[in-house]
């Protein structure tokens, strides 16, 4: 009853600073979606997301940028893959993109 498998989804909640309170989102559902910034700018698509796993706290959305984006000019850290490191905290709203501050 208690036990978790496999195939069982992951839900977290993302809570941005300036927000009391996020519905919960399932992780399946975040999964390759776009990531635009609060000024309109399409940054990419989600590939991952890091965390805590002692605490379970939520670190960064890792983010394969488009290839029109700067990534150099973003000012988020970068792997050696070129993927953004974009703290949670930035995220303001998750709809149709996931909306990050810039």
């Amino acid at each position: 009853m208690g036990s978790r498998t496999a195939v069982d989804p992951v839900a977290f909640k993302v809570v941005p600073v300036n927000v009391t309170l996020m519905s919960d989102v399932l992780a399946e559902n975040l999964s390759g979606k776009s990531v635009m910034g609060s000024d309109g700018t399409e940054l990419g698509m989600l590939y991952n997301i890091t965390m805590n796993l002692k605490t379970g706290s939520l670190n960064d959305l890792l983010v394969s940028p488009n290839d029109e984006f700067p990534a150099a000019d973003s000012r988020f850290e970068q792997d050696e893959r070129g993927r953004l490191h974009v703290p949670v905290s930035r995220v303001q709203a998750v709809k149709d993109y996931i909306v990050i501050d810039r």
